[in-house]
Formats: C-alpha cells, sequence, structure tokens
C-alpha cells in the first residue's frame, strides 16, 4: 500500500506542476520514510557524516583575471559617466551591444597576455573628459604613471549623414598615434550635447 500510495502522490505532483518538481526528487526521500510516516529534514540528515576539502583560491585572485573583470565594470561606469544623462540613454542599447564588448575585447586582447603582478599594478582613470575632449578613460600604470591604453570617444560630423560617435583606442606601443577603431554610432542630424552634460 505504502508503495501505491507514494507513486500515486508523486505523480499528482507531477502533473499538477507541470513537471516543475520531478518524481525521483530527493525531496521525496527526505519526507517519507519506510513506514510512509513523515519525518523532519533535520532527523533525516542527523546521521550523515560531511567532510570539508579546503580549496586554496589564491591562484584564482592572483591570476589576473579579477583584474581584467574589474577593469571591465569600470571601463562600463566610465563611459556612462561620460556619456551624461543626456547622451546616455539615447546611445545605451547601442553602445551596450556594438562597443562595449569591442573594448572588453580589446582589454583582453592587450592586457590578457601580462602578468599578475604586472596587472595589479594597472588601474583605470577616474574621470572623463567632458565638452568636447575624446578621453573615456587609460588604463596605466601606477608605478610609472604611463598610459597603457586610452579608450576615446569623438564627435564626427559627416556631410548628408549627420553626427557619429566614432569610439577608438591608443596604445602605449605605437606611441598613441595610431587609431585602433571599436566602432561608430549614429547620433542625428543636430550638433549632440557637450560630454558629461
Amino acid at each position: 500500500m505504502k508503495s501505491w500510495w507514494q507513486k500515486s502522490l508523486m505523480i499528482a505532483v507531477a502533473v499538477l506542476t507541470l513537471g516543475a518538481i520531478s518524481p525521483n526528487h530527493t525531496l521525496w526521500e527526505t519526507i517519507l520514510d519506510e513506514k510512509g510516516s513523515q519525518k523532519s529534514h533535520a532527523a533525516a540528515n542527523e546521521n550523515k557524516d560531511y567532510t570539508y576539502d579546503w580549496v586554496d583560491l589564491s591562484e584564482y585572485y592572483d591570476n589576473g583575471r579579477t583584474v581584467i573583470d574589474s577593469f571591465y565594470q569600470t571601463s562600463e561606469e566610465q563611459a556612462y559617466m561620460k556619456f551624461g544623462s543626456r547622451i546616455g540613454p539615447v546611445i545605451q542599447d547601442e553602445f551596450q551591444t556594438a562597443i562595449l564588448p569591442n573594448i572588453q575585447q580589446a582589454i583582453d586582447m592587450h592586457l590578457g597576455s601580462l602578468g599578475a603582478e604586472k596587472l595589479n599594478q594597472l588601474a583605470i582613470s577616474e574621470k572623463p573628459a567632458g565638452d568636447y575632449a575624446e578621453k573615456i578613460f587609460h588604463i596605466y600604470d601606477t608605478n610609472t604613471k604611463k598610459d597603457e591604453i586610452r579608450f576615446h570617444v569623438r564627435t564626427e560630423k559627416k556631410p548628408q549623414e549627420g553626427y557619429f560617435f566614432n569610439f577608438h583606442y591608443h596604445l602605449a606601443e605605437d606611441n598613441y598615434q595610431k587609431h585602433y577603431a571599436l566602432g561608430d554610432i549614429y547620433w542625428s542630424k543636430d550638433t549632440p550635447p557637450k560630454w558629461l552634460s
């Protein structure tokens, strides 16, 4: 009788929850014992011995991945700070899908090969430039105060098309002379507001 009752209960629950709770769920093992009576969760677990393995997490924190992940987050924050409340809401979706992944890829490509010691010496500048200046943020060496990568955006007016925001970056390797394109976002034919506004 117990087996029939237990099977019926499991089938009823599976049908009523549209399969969200599966019949072989461990819940059934802890609710019903051999006699079909209910028992508490504490009683079901009181005879179990638990062993724990200690994991050394220092390798995860020292490998530089967390530093690069923090660069991702801070770069996004600095970009939205630069856009301000007038530009940000208009270009937010396109920035998220077209530009931000390219910024993250550039960070990976140019900083991913650096060792953890060098990565821990790097930081992101805290103040994007306002008015019509290009600077979004720079990643620099805190010891030498020299920029490693400079991420910029400039406003360009294309005849017959209107205004675009051109996102790009510069590297210390070539003395910041070459523009590495990240993408363009169209604004409109009207002059965009100043940055940080």
